[in-house]
C-alpha cells in the first residue's frame, strides 16, 4: 500500500480523498493556487505545495507542476478527483513515465472512453445502442448547420472533452446552431484545452441514469447499481439519487451487464461511470442509449456509498496499489435510499445567475462528514451527510466551480430521504452570497418529484417563468404567523425590560396583525396558548432575541425557520421559500393602509451585468440601433458564457464598459434610449 499520495484537486473532493487516506494510514499532499491558500483542504493535508496563480490554466491544469510537487514531497501516487486533469491521458502518461501511480483507470481506457467522439465509435462497435449523431470532425459553423439538419432538430452540441455541464448547447433551430456553435468551441478550449465539437440527436422526455462501475487490475469488474440524475439545469446535475425510482431489477441487470461488458472491452479498472439516456416513455427500460463514460470518480458518488456501504475512494486507492476487489457482484446490495443535493453559489431568484463572494456565515445542519470507516458511517449523522470544502469567512471564487457543498441524506425509503433533505436544508445557514437552498428544497417537496416522474426537462417544465420560491399553503402560512407572533411577543418583552424604560411594569403587546404572502392573520399570544384567527394552535418552541434559526413543533410537526429582523417585521426562510412577514401590534395595524407605496425605479433603459464576471465581448457601440432579442454582450462567470440580449428596440446612448473588464454584479454595461 502507498505511504503518501498527492491530491491533484481542490475543494470538497480534495477533503473527501484526504479523509479516507488518513483513515487508511496514508499521508497526504495538497496542491493549491493563490485563491486556495487558506482553504480547508490545504490545512487538512499533511503537506501542501503552492502551484501558481488562481486561474486553473495556470495552476491545477499544469501537469508539470503536479509532478514537481510529487517529487518534492515523495508522493508515490496521485488521486485526481474529478475535473481538472482527472481524464487527461497526457497527465496519466506523464505520471507513469516518472514512476508515480495514477489512482484511476489505465491510460488506454481514458483515451478510449474519455473522448466523447471516440467513445461513441467504440460503443457502437461493441454493439451498444448509441444516440444518432455525427461523431467526425466538424469543419465550421456551416458544416454544423448541415449536420444538424440531417440529424433533425432538436440537436445537442457538445465539446468533445467536456464534462460537468460545460461546453454544451441545445439547438432547436438553425439560428441556435449559428449562435451557439462557436461558443461551445470556446468553452471547450477554455475549460478543457480542446475545441472539438460533436452533434447528436436530443432525446425528448429523457431520463439520465448512470451505472457505477468498479474494477481491479485482475480482470474483476462489477456494477454498483444505478443513480438517477435526471434533475439538471443547463445540463448540470442538481439532484442525484440512488437507486432510481424508474429502474426495475430486470432493467438494472440489463444495464449493469452491458456497462460491464463495455468497460471490459477497454480493459477498465478503478471507479468509473457509464452514463445512459433512457426514454421515460418506455416503461420496459429497453430504450436506453450510451451517452459517455466518465473515467473518474463522480461528484455524486456518496449516494452509491450510502446504499452499498462501499467506500469508492478507498477502493480506488486499493485498486491502484494492485489489490483485488474483496467482494463480488452477489455481494452488492441496495440498502435504503439516498439523495444528494448540490448546494451551489447561484441565485435562483435571479435566474440562477452565478454568485461569488465571501461566506459571511456558513453553518451546515451537521458537521462536515468524517470517514470513520464504519459501513453506516457513509451516511453521516443520523442519515445526514455534508461533504464540503469551504469555511465561514472564506470566499467562493469566480475561478472555479460554484458548488459550496453536497448535502446527502439516507432513509429507509425515498420519502424518508427526501423529508430529511427538507429538514436539513431548513437548518442550512449560508449568508453573503446567493445560493440555491430554497430551490432544491422546493424540488424535494414537489409532487412530481415525489411521484418519481422525472425527466431532464423537469426544471424547465416546472419552473418555466423562473423560481420565486416553493408553493406555500395557507396552513403553513398560519403556522409561520403563529411563530412570528411568539417571536414578536418575546422581543417586545425584552424591550420593556430595558433599563430606564417607564413601561417595564406593563405587560408586553400580545395581539398582533401579521401579513405574509398576501394573507393576513390575527395572532394572540398568552401564557396558556397561541391563537391564529381565534383558533388555538399547538405550538412548542423556544426563542431568545438574536436567534437566527428557530426550531419549533407546530401541530406535532417539526419545522426550522431561518429568521432575520427587518424594519417592519421578519424575513423568514423555510420550506424552500422566503417570506416577508409584516408584524404590527393589532391596535395600530389599521394605520398601515395610509402608508405611501414606494415605486421602484425604471431599469429597462440599462443593460445591467447580472453576475460578477468577465466581459468577454461587447457587440455594439454608441449610436447603434438594436432590436429585441439581439445579443449585446457576453459575460463569462464560473467558466460559463452568458449572452445578454436587448429586451426591446432602442438606441445605444452610452457604453460604460469595455471587453476584457471584470464587472461587479449590477454594474451598468450600456445605457439605452
Amino acid at each position: 500500500m502507498f505511504k503518501k499520495i498527492l491530491i491533484a484537486n481542490r475543494g470538497e473532493i480534495a477533503c473527501r480523498v484526504i479523509k479516507t487516506a488518513r483513515r487508511m494510514g496514508i499521508q497526504t499532499v495538497a496542491v493549491y493556487s493563490d485563491a486556495d491558500a487558506r482553504a480547508p483542504f490545504v490545512q487538512m493535508a499533511d503537506e501542501a505545495v503552492h502551484i501558481g496563480p488562481a486561474p486553473a490554466a495556470q495552476s491545477y491544469l499544469i501537469a508539470d507542476k503536479i509532478i514537481a510537487a510529487c517529487k518534492q514531497t515523495g508522493a508515490e501516487a496521485v488521486h485526481p478527483g474529478y475535473g481538472f486533469l482527472s481524464e487527461r491521458t497526457s497527465f496519466a502518461e506523464a505520471l507513469a513515465a516518472e514512476g508515480i501511480a495514477f489512482v484511476g483507470p489505465p491510460v488506454g481506457a481514458i483515451a478510449a472512453m474519455g473522448d466523447k467522439i471516440e467513445s461513441k465509435k467504440l460503443a457502437k462497435e461493441a454493439g451498444v445502442n448509441v444516440v444518432p449523431g455525427f461523431v467526425g470532425e466538424i469543419e465550421d459553423t456551416e458544416h454544423a448547420v448541415r449536420i444538424s439538419a440531417e440529424i433533425g432538430y432538436p440537436v445537442m452540441m457538445k465539446a468533445s472533452a467536456g464534462g460537468g455541464g460545460k461546453g454544451m448547447r441545445l439547438a432547436y433551430t438553425e439560428q441556435d446552431v449559428r449562435e451557439g456553435f462557436e461558443a461551445v468551441k470556446r468553452e471547450g478550449l477554455n475549460s478543457f484545452g480542446d475545441d472539438r465539437v460533436f452533434i447528436e440527436k436530443f432525446i425528448l422526455n429523457p431520463r439520465h441514469i448512470e451505472i457505477q462501475i468498479l474494477g481491479d487490475q485482475h480482470g474483476n469488474i462489477l456494477y454498483l447499481n444505478e443513480r438517477e440524475c435526471s434533475i439538471q439545469r443547463r445540463h448540470q446535475k442538481v439532484v442525484e439519487e440512488a437507486p432510481s425510482p424508474f429502474v426495475t431489477p430486470k432493467m438494472r441487470k440489463a444495464m449493469g451487464e452491458q456497462c460491464v461488458a463495455l468497460a471490459r472491452a477497454v480493459g477498465y479498472y478503478s471507479a468509473g461511470t457509464v452514463e445512459l439516456i433512457v426514454s421515460g416513455a418506455d416503461p420496459s427500460g429497453e430504450s436506453f442509449y450510451f451517452l459517455e463514460m466518465n473515467t473518474r470518480l463522480q461528484v455524486e458518488h456518496p449516494v452509491t456509498e450510502a446504499i452499498t456501504g462501499i467506500d469508492l475512494v478507498e477502493q480506488m486507492i486499493r485498486v491502484a496499489a494492485g489489490e483485488k476487489l474483496a467482494f463480488t457482484q452477489d455481494d452488492i446490495t441496495i440498502d435504503g435510499w439516498a439523495i444528494e443535493n448540490r448546494v451551489y453559489a447561484e441565485d435562483p431568484y435571479r435566474g440562477f445567475l452565478p454568485s461569488t463572494g465571501r461566506l459571511v456565515r456558513y453553518n451546515p445542519p451537521v458537521p462536515g462528514w468524517t470517514d470513520d470507516g464504519a459501513e453506516n458511517g457513509r451516511r453521516g449523522v443520523d442519515g445526514v451527510r455534508v461533504d464540503d470544502g469551504v469555511y465561514e469567512g472564506g470566499e467562493v471564487s469566480m475561478f472555479y466551480d460554484p458548488m459550496i457543498a453536497k448535502l446527502v441524506t439516507w432513509g429507509a425509503t425515498r420519502d424518508e430521504a427526501a423529508d430529511k433533505q427538507i429538514a436539513a436544508l431548513d437548518a442550512f445557514e449560508i449568508e453573503g452570497l446567493g445560493h440555491n437552498i430554497d430551490f432544491v428544497s422546493a424540488i424535494m417537496q414537489h409532487p412530481r418529484f415525489r411521484s418519481g416522474e422525472l425527466t431532464t426537462g423537469f426544471i424547465a417544465e416546472e419552473y418555466p417563468e423562473g423560481f420565486t420560491g416553493a408553493a406555500t399553503s395557507e396552513a403553513l402560512k398560519a403556522r409561520i404567523a403563529a411563530i412570528a407572533g411568539f417571536i414578536a411577543t418575546a422581543r417586545a418583552d425584552r424591550a420593556r425590560n430595558v433599563d430606564g424604560q417607564l413601561a417595564h411594569h406593563l405587560p408586553p403587546p400580545s395581539e398582533w396583525a401579521i401579513r405574509l404572502g398576501g394573507s393576513s392573520f390575527a395572532v394572540e399570544v398568552s401564557a396558556d396558548e397561541v391563537t391564529v384567527d381565534g383558533q388555538p394552535i399547538d405550538l412548542a418552541m423556544e426563542y431568545t432575541p438574536g436567534d437566527r434559526i428557530v426550531a419549533a413543533e407546530v401541530e406535532g410537526e417539526a419545522i426550522a425557520l431561518k429568521i432575520e429582523p427587518t424594519r417592519t417585521g421578519l424575513k423568514v426562510t423555510t420550506r424552500g421559500a422566503i417570506h416577508k412577514v409584516e408584524i404590527l401590534p393589532a391596535r395600530i395595524a389599521h394605520l398601515a393602509g395610509h402608508m405611501i407605496e414606494k415605486i421602484p425605479p425604471d431599469l429597462s433603459k440599462f443593460l445591467i451585468c447580472p453576475m460578477p464576471g468577465l466581459l468577454v465581448s461587447l457587440n455594439v457601440q454608441e449610436g447603434d440601433k438594436v432590436e429585441a432579442g439581439q445579443p449585446l454582450a457576453v459575460v463569462e462567470a464560473m467558466k460559463m458564457e452568458n449572452i445578454l440580449r436587448a429586451e426591446k428596440s432602442a438606441t445605444v446612448k452610452k457604453v460604460n464598459a469595455r471587453a476584457g473588464e471584470s464587472l461587479a454584479v449590477d454594474a451598468i454595461i450600456l445605457e439605452l434610449e
